[in-house]
């Protein structure tokens, strides 16, 4: 598509966004609702409408090249990410449930399963993709040299006993006599059907021949039988038609088109960020002085005025309230004084208020419960994104929905932009250059016109005594600050501590949608999650806020996830998919991994530091802890002991606590026996603990259908796949994955296409599936080389 369909599709998405800005910041507050049902609906609705916005911003995003609107559009996108994300967890609260189900919603709104889908973000990997690879470099390079360091284990012959030998040999032989007499008896049976054979009659003749009719206009009448019904499928769209499930010219035209974008966009990046770096060292030098020179004039102005006003010179503002900013304000001299009056007066009276604002406090605290009492009911929580949405759209209309860009065909940078833009920054830069000047001459006019008042210089020392009476936090020790990254990552491959992640997407986490959730709730009925929903809610908790620096700091922080589920659901492949969708290095703290490596308290503190210090520099990153209940157990069992699986359920805990807003690190453990642990302890590290169960009817369809074709074998109407879903109830992903590769085999495969690879069969493909293309014709090339 072009970059006009793409600032249309933007449009339309700002226009649904203003639309829901309207209905949740109101000029009236709502009144709070009384039916859970009711408010939950409504906030089931913004979820669905919100997720259709950040469908359309991410595609938007993803193929708009304009470097100054990408950077509106990232604004916007992460907000409703963040919005996304805070209406989840108010549901989460409201419902007290991990999982929603919204089928009733999606029926009114006549959508999709799959317009529910959260998308993930394209530019958490692309905008990262040099930073990515040098990383996948370093960590394949480091780990080809443990490869090579490590020494290959001597061949050693099994020990066997006789009576095992004897048994094999038996194996072998009775194997082979059986093939012999089955041959034999096929032969003896050929030579008795031959015997019986005698000269036919004109009467068996005619039985044959009708005979052979029979089956012929049979089988005839069955193949056209099958291709009307084939027919009425695809026009009835319950099938898909065999042309289109293969790419046609004009979905491979879309995609290298797609493609070329993304290399335009490249380009137009860094011919942004050169000509951004021109225009501000030229502004610097042209209006720098000019900037420097007014803002001087305006702040002894304000000197001059302060002191006709009151009689003496003002306290020059703080670094922390702003500097000079507060006095390019459109405010009078009278009033800043008194600002700054009573921000002192608020200051100085705060220690002896201290005991009257507890008692103010209670009894705001009881008012507020009557008031509550009195309003009972379902609020909507405040928001931390909001407001931020609020500005982005109103740069929006007021900025770039009206700009003509008729000179601006190729979507290039805008430098008068750029100016307007930078001139802000480096009038930021200046303003401090010129507030340390004046500082100084503020306090020598001080100095020179008010001697008599000389006690008026207090006033800065009782702020400085008031910034060291603050209390310091106590900074965590540095047990590595000698060593370099390289180093540290090289140690922690070489323990096995740092991993490359698979090569996973989460759409390959296969899953069908749950149809009847809502159906089942209104009944008392608690529907079990399918795997669709599994793949939702790990896309918000995990990939949003790790992907996005900005949504994890605003939101709400998860530092822990728990993947509880039985053996073979797919546990491990959702961590690998984590990573590879956000770029995220895996680290691996699970007990087995960890048994004798780093031993004593000492060498336990020194692992857990160099883990968690490596992972803020490589952020975001991923540490995973497989059979995380092992850490927990009530009672180590004994063939365990010596594994030492509880060593780090005290000290984990510590370092849990240094994870900040700042640090995209995200714990993800798995447990496939949460029972045998100690679950208090257990949920004290896991905030979010998610039920992965075992996959329903239609997932179980989905998979059986997907893996078949993974391994190489064709699904036809043959293969009944509904009874085959019904029978494998209770049957795990890995359960199936296991049942397939042991029966497609590669064997079984070549056998089944070996006429495909016959140059007959390439072309009965090419006629079947419409890709015969037609040659040009011989003489054409003879005419182009005349």
């Amino acid at each position: 598509m072009s970059q006009r369909t793409y600032n249309q599709l933007w449009a339309e998405a700002q226009l649904e966004l203003s639309r829901l800005l309207s209905e949740e910041l109101p000029d009236e507050p709502r009144h709070p609702e009384k039916d859970r049902v009711v408010f939950f609906q409504r906030l089931s609705m913004l979820y669905v409408r919100y997720i259709q916005v950040f469908r359309q911003l991410e595609e938007v995003y993803d193929q708009v090249v304009h470097p100054q609107k990408r950077r509106v559009i990232r604004g916007i996108l992460e907000g409703v990410m963040g919005r996304v994300l805070e209406l989840k967890n108010e549901m989460v609260e409201k419902e007290f449930s991990e999982y929603h189900y919204m089928d009733d919603v999606l029926h009114d709104m006549k959508l999709t399963p799959k317009e529910l889908e959260i998308p993930i973000p394209r530019y958490f990997i692309s905008d990262r993709s040099i930073e990515l690879q040098e990383q996948k470099k370093t960590l394949t390079e480091i780990l080809k040299r443990v490869e090579v360091t490590e020494s290959p284990e001597p061949l050693t012959a099994k020990h066997m006993s006789q009576e095992e030998a004897i048994k094999i040999i038996q194996l072998v032989e009775r194997a082979r006599q059986g093939r012999l007499r089955a041959k034999l008896n096929s032969e003896s049976r050929r030579m008795n059907r031959m015997q019986r054979i005698k000269d036919p009659g004109a009467a068996a003749m005619e039985l044959a021949s009708v005979c052979i009719q029979k089956v012929w206009k049979g089988y005839r009448q069955r193949k056209k039988a099958k291709i009307a019904w084939e027919e009425e499928m695809i026009f009835l769209g319950m099938a898909m038609d065999p042309k289109i499930q293969v790419p046609g010219r004009a979905v491979i035209t879309a995609r290298a088109s797609e493609a070329f974008t993304r290399i335009k966009l490249e380009e137009y990046n860094a011919d942004y960020q050169k000509s951004s770096v021109a225009v501000t060292n030229q502004l610097r030098d042209v209006e720098g002085h000019d900037m420097s020179k007014a803002m001087k004039d305006q702040i002894r102005q304000w000197f001059i005025e302060c002191r006709d006003a009151k009689g003496s010179f003002p306290d020059y503002p703080d670094v922390e309230g702003g500097g000079s900013a507060l006095i390019f304000a459109e405010k009078n001299p009278t009033q800043m004084l008194e600002e700054i009056a009573a921000k002192e007066e608020e200051e100085a009276n705060k220690k002896s208020k201290g005991k009257d604002e507890k008692k103010e406090k209670g009894k705001k605290d009881k008012k507020k419960e009557i008031e509550e009492e009195e309003e009972a009911g379902l609020k909507m929580l405040p928001s931390a994104f909001l407001s931020d949405l609020e500005v982005e759209n109103k740069t929006f209309v007021d900025f770039w929905k009206t700009r003509n860009e008729s000179r601006n065909f190729h979507q290039r940078h805008e430098v008068e932009l750029i100016k307007e833009e930078k001139r802000k920054d480096i009038e930021a830069e200046i303003r401090i250059q010129v507030d340390e000047q004046m500082r100084q001459e503020l306090a020598e006019w001080k100095l020179a016109v008010d001697k008599d008042k000389g006690g008026k210089t207090k006033g800065n020392a009782k702020k400085k005594k008031g910034s060291k009476s603050g209390k310091k936090k106590k900074k965590e020790k540095d047990l590595t600050a000698d060593r370099t990254l390289e180093s540290l990552c090289q140690e922690l491959v070489d323990q096995g501590l740092l991993k490359q992640a698979n090569n996973v997407g989460l759409q390959e986490y296969l899953g069908d949608y749950n149809y009847l959730g809502t159906t089942l709730r209104q009944n008392d009925i608690e529907p079990m999650p399918s795997l669709s929903d599994v793949r939702q809610v790990l896309s918000l908790h995990a990939i949003l806020p790790l992907g996005s620096q900005v949504v994890h700091e605003k939101a709400t922080l998860i530092k822990a996830i728990l993947l509880a589920g039985p053996a073979g659901v797919g546990k491990k492949m959702l961590v690998h998919a984590i990573c590879r969708e956000t770029g995220a290095n895996l680290f691996d703290l699970s007990p087995l991994n960890t048994a004798g490596k780093y031993p004593g308290k000492s060498g336990l503190a020194m692992m857990l530091h160099m883990v968690f210090k490596v992972a803020r520099l490589l952020q975001p990153s991923v540490i995973w802890i497989q059979d995380t209940e092992k850490m927990f157990y009530k009672k180590v069992p004994k063939e365990e002991k010596e594994l030492d699986p509880k060593r780090l359920k005290k000290d984990l805990p510590k370092f849990l606590k240094l994870i900040k807003g700042e640090d995209r690190v995200l714990i993800v453990g798995t447990t496939k026996d949460p029972l045998s642990a100690d679950i208090k302890s257990l949920c004290k590290i896991y905030s979010k603990i998610l039920l992965i169960p075992r996959p329903d009817y239609g997932s179980r369809r989905t998979l059986w259908k997907q893996l078949i074709r993974k391994q190489g074998g064709d699904v036809t109407r043959a293969l009944d796949l509904s009874s085959l879903a019904k029978i494998s109830d209770g049957y795990t992903p890995g359960h199936m994955v296991q049942v397939i590769k042991s029966v497609v085999t590669k064997r079984r495969i070549l056998q089944q296409n070996w006429y495909a690879k016959t140059p007959l069969g390439k072309k009965r493909i090419k006629a079947a599936t419409g890709r015969e293309e037609e040659k040009p014709p011989a003489k054409s090339k003879n005419k182009m080389k005349k």
